[in-house]
C-alpha cells in the first residue's frame, strides 16, 4: 500500500490489519500484488492464504516471485475458521524470527460460506485483533463487495481499524470499529438440536460416551480419518466437561446435509473468546483441548452462556 493512513484506533500499535474491498479482478490485484512485491522488497516474509481461484491470480501475477510466498488455498486451510489464527496466521508468524514484520493476505470470507458458518468467521475476524496485539505483522483482508452481502460488509467495518475502500490503495480509518461488540453479538445461541442421540455422561462414563459417539458416527455413515477425528474430538470435549465443566456434560449426535455433527454441553463457563484459537506455549500442560479440535474438525461454533457452553462440531461425511 502506497500511503497508508494513522490507524485512530492504537497508532502505536505495530499490529495492522486493514479491510481491502473490491469489485473485480483488477481491483483486487491492484492492491494484493503489490502488497505482496512491497513486502518481499523488505525482506518481510510473506504469505498468501485465500481461496482457490483468488490464489491463482495471485500466483500468476507474480509470476517467479510467488516461489517465495508461502500460498495456503483458504477453502481448504480455513475450511473451519477457528483454525485459521492458530493453524494459518500464528503458524506462519511464529516461524519468523522474533521482531520481523510478516505480511499475511488472509480471505477468511467468501460467497459460498453458509450462514452456520458465518458467525464463526466474523467472530474470527475480530479476534484477529487481540491474538495479534502488539505484534509486528500485517494481515490484509480482502472482501468481494459484488459478491458478499451487505450485512458481511459491514461487519468488515467493525472487524477492521482500517479499511481499504473499492477503487482506491489508500487506507482510512474505521469508525465502526468494535471488534469486542461483533465477538459478543456473535455469540449466539446455537439452532435446537434436531432428532439426535444422546447420552448423559459424568466421570465415570467417559469412555462409555466416546464409544457412543464414535459407535453412531460411524453408524451415520463417517469412516477413516474423519471417524477416528470425532473420536479425538469427543475424547477432548468430553474429558474438558468433567475436568472443568462442573463434572458432567451431555452428547449428541446426528446428520445434517453432508455432515455429521456432535455437540457436548456442560454448565461450565467459558470467559476467554480465544479459546482454542490460539496456539499453546509447548511446555504449557493442559490447555489444547479445544484447540485440537479446532485443527481436526470441519467446522466448530461456540456458546458461551451463564448458563454454560456449548461447542458443535461438523465433520464431513
Amino acid at each position: 500500500m502506497t500511503a497508508p493512513v494513522a490507524e485512530p484506533f492504537g497508532a502505536l500499535d505495530p499490529f495492522v490489519h486493514p479491510a481491502l474491498f473490491y469489485r473485480d479482478e483488477a481491483e483486487y490485484l491492484d492492491v494484493t500484488v503489490p502488497f505482496v512485491r512491497e513486502g518481499l522488497a523488505a525482506g518481510e516474509p510473506v504469505a498468501v492464504a485465500v481461496p482457490g481461484k483468488n490464489l491463482a491470480l495471485i500466483r500468476d501475477a507474480l509470476g517467479e516471485a510467488a516461489e517465495s510466498v508461502r500460498l495456503l488455498d483458504m477453502r481448504e486451510a480455513g475450511r473451519n475458521p477457528g483454525r485459521i489464527i492458530p493453524g494459518v496466521l500464528r503458524a506462519f508468524a511464529d516461524a519468523q524470527p522474533p521482531g520481523r514484520r510478516v505480511r499475511i493476505i488472509g480471505e477468511p470470507i467468501w460467497a459460498g460460506r453458509s450462514d452456520t458458518e458465518y458467525p464463526a468467521c466474523v467472530q474470527h475476524e475480530a479476534l484477529i485483533n487481540a491474538a495479534f496485539r502488539g505484534r509486528t505483522a500485517t494481515i490484509l483482508c480482502p472482501y468481494d463487495v459484488e459478491q458478499l452481502p451487505e450485512h458481511v460488509l459491514a461487519d468488515a467495518y467493525a472487524t477492521h481499524p482500517t479499511v481499504i475502500p473499492s477503487g482506491s490503495r489508500l487506507e482510512q480509518g474505521s469508525d465502526a470499529y468494535a471488534p469486542g461488540d461483533v465477538v459478543d453479538r456473535y455469540n449466539e445461541a446455537l439452532p435446537p438440536v434436531p432428532d439426535a442421540l444422546t447420552f448423559a455422561f459424568d466421570s465415570g462414563s467417559l469412555s462409555q460416551a466416546r464409544h457412543v459417539a464414535v459407535g453412531e458416527g460411524a453408524r451415520l455413515g463417517l469412516t477413516g480419518v474423519k471417524l477416528d477425528d470425532l473420536a479425538l474430538a469427543m475424547a477432548e470435549l468430553t474429558t474438558n466437561s468433567v475436568v472443568h465443566g462442573g463434572g458432567s456434560g451431555v452428547l449428541r449426535v446426528w446428520t445434517e446435509g453432508g455432515y455429521v455433527v456432535c455437540e457436548v454441553r456442560d454448565e461450565g463457563r467459558l470467559t476467554d473468546p480465544l479459546a482454542g484459537r490460539r496456539p499453546v506455549p509447548r511446555d504449557q500442560r493442559g490447555g489444547r483441548g479445544l484447540l485440537l479440535v479446532n485443527l481436526i474438525a470441519d467446522l466448530v461454533r461456540v456458546h458461551r452462556g451463564d448458563s454454560g457452553t456449548t461447542v458443535r462440531c461438523w465433520f464431513t461425511r
